[in-house]
């Protein structure tokens, strides 16, 4: 069995759907005797007798809404109801059935309201002492995480600075060439290469981070402008790349070479 009422906006409702289904009706049947509640309900509030007996009508609550079927997925309308405006509605619904259904109404009804305003109750002031432990707690256990976060966040800028202070040694050192052959001698003997396998994986770094193929190009230069040999370093600097060789450079002494 569904939950026969729930809380929305601190009001205990039900909706049409679900009388419907405890009812055992056609939920277009509920809806028109919901329509018919209205409007009678409509005509009366205009007669003397309201004023006269003093009913309050503002305390009925019918509301129009929508709802998707699960089936074709379009929209249908249905009705939120309040108790009173529930009572009204079912008043007509008199089986022996029918009945026993409406008392199970009102005990959800009463027991949703209980439910309701015991939320509602001022905390005894232990339930407040547990409460601020409780928040405390959870602040603890945040600024646990936000201090983690700060520390790795300094240990990346800490990288971060000692690849540009390398970069500044780089720039004031006057001879980039000189400096990328140290660099690359510097990768060698760290990973226990020789100097041949350590410019092909300069070689190979360079080709992936500019997408270029740095052995074609420089024998064409070599070739195009009558050099028998050229190096590296002498290529990329008759072509303005040392800076971005340095880079890559740098990065090879920054990572871990992966051996495949």
């Amino acid at each position: 069995m569904n939950q026969l009422v729930f809380i929305q906006n601190d009001d205990v409702l039900t909706d049409s759907i679900t009388i419907a289904e405890m009812f055992d009706k056609r939920h277009d049947i509920v809806l028109r005797d919901i329509r018919n509640t209205i409007s009678s309900l409509g005509r009366l509030s205009k007669s003397k007798e309201v004023e006269e007996m003093g009913i309050d009508m503002g305390v009925l609550k019918f509301v129009e809404t929508y709802y998707t079927n699960q089936q074709n997925k379009q929209p249908y309308p249905k009705f939120l109801l309040n108790f009173d405006s529930f009572m009204l509605v079912t008043m007509s619904y008199t089986t022996q059935k029918a009945m026993l259904i409406k008392v199970k109404y009102i005990n959800e009804f009463n027991h949703m309201k209980a439910e309701l305003e015991k939320s509602k109750k001022p905390v005894s002031i232990e339930d407040l002492i547990i409460m601020q432990a409780q928040s405390v707690k959870e602040l603890k256990a945040k600024m646990k995480i936000q201090d983690k976060q700060l520390q790795d966040h300094s240990e990346k800028l800490q990288v971060i600075n000692h690849r540009v202070d390398n970069l500044d040694n780089v720039n004031i050192s006057g001879d980039l060439q000189q400096r990328l052959n140290k660099m690359v001698k510097r990768y060698a003997w760290r990973n226990g290469l020789k100097i041949n396998q350590a410019w092909k994986d300069f070689d190979q770094a360079f080709n992936t981070a500019y997408r270029t193929n740095l052995t074609a190009r420089r024998n064409n230069y070599a070739e195009k402008h009558g050099f028998k040999e050229i190096t590296r370093p002498q290529y990329l600097s008759l072509t303005n790349q040392l800076e971005d060789a340095i880079r890559v450079a740098d990065k090879m002494l920054n990572t871990e070479r992966k051996v495949i």
